[in-house]
């Protein structure tokens, strides 16, 4: 299988926003393996520990599968980054074309064992990491699904899992990519454990994830499937991960899926999204709790009321 490398170099005033924008759009439009590389300072001990110093560009790059379709997503991206101009971002894009093989290896070029919280670990399968005593090590192979636990996104879930989750508790993820979300919940205690995706390949990577972090089998389930497609059962945890416009309009099964009592975790939410996500939770009857920010992204955890 050959597969469309997509290199967007972009210029900007807010360089954070302009990635943020210009990820949406490679997000929106299905592209795997987002990867966001800019300039950085060197990071701090624990941190991406064994990372190179970084690009030397603004640039989002990510990967569609070389087919009759290509040439129309490709033109469909050009016109949305044209539509960047009125925020005053230029981009531009490169293109190339490589083997299944050669992409599978580009991945691990960027991914190193990052610390998340004062005991969560993400470590890349293939990377070493000193762990100390009471560190929770989630290890992960993102392959063709986004979620590594390094992005703003998922560090904020992670860390609201970590604040919220109780031994023993049951736990539903919606979106559940790599499964980075459910193996750090079963790390944590959870005893019960449901992941969906309506991405396959997705759904493959998350088990195989799960398997590699030795989580028991019976204790968990991964489904190819839509939220509104799955059996309403209630969770105590339920985290969802996704672009706050399918937030928006998955809410009202969300809450069916909220024990009383329990807590749902929100995020992928862009700044001037929040408010719109705020509105829509007062509408389901959930009572937001507490709120993070990392950039231009914001966390959400809220209670049924």
């Amino acid at each position: 299988m050959k597969w469309i490398e997509i290199r967007a170099c972009f210029e900007a005033e807010d360089t954070w926003l302009a990635e943020e924008l210009v990820s949406d759009i490679f997000f929106t439009l299905g592209l795997k393996g987002v990867v966001c590389s800019t300039p950085l300072p060197e990071p701090d001990d624990g941190f991406q520990r064994d990372s190179p110093s970084g690009s030397t560009a603004n640039a989002v790059s990510g990967y569609l599968p070389a087919s009759e379709r290509s040439e129309g997503i490709l033109t469909a991206l050009e016109e949305k980054f044209d539509t960047l101009k009125e925020h005053g971002i230029a981009v531009t894009i490169t293109t190339k074309t490589i083997d299944q093989e050669e992409w599978a290896e580009s991945w691990k070029a960027f991914f190193y064992a990052a610390r998340i919280t004062d005991r969560i670990v993400v470590k890349p399968a293939w990377r070493d990491f000193d762990a100390e005593p009471g560190d929770i090590i989630v290890e992960i192979d993102p392959g063709m699904a986004f979620g590594t636990g390094t992005h703003e996104t998922t560090s904020m879930c992670l860390a609201m899992i970590e604040e919220y989750l109780e031994p023993g508790n049951s736990f539903f993820d919606v979106g559940t990519g790599s499964g980075i979300l459910m193996i750090a919940a079963a790390k944590l205690g959870a005893k019960r454990m449901t992941g969906i995706d309506n991405d396959e390949v997705a759904v493959a990577i998350a088990r195989e994830n799960l398997e590699k972090n030795r989580i028991p089998s019976e204790t968990y389930q991964v489904l190819h499937n839509t939220i509104e497609h799955t059996d309403v059962e209630p969770f105590d945890l339920v985290t969802a991960n996704i672009l706050a416009e399918v937030i928006i309009d998955i809410l009202p099964d969300i809450r069916k899926r909220v024990k009383p009592g329990g807590t749902a975790v929100f995020s992928g939410i862009i700044q001037e999204k929040k408010e719109a996500v705020l509105s829509e939770l007062a509408k389901n009857d959930f009572c937001v709790i507490s709120t993070r920010t990392m950039g231009e992204w914001v966390a959400l955890s809220a209670k049924p009321m």
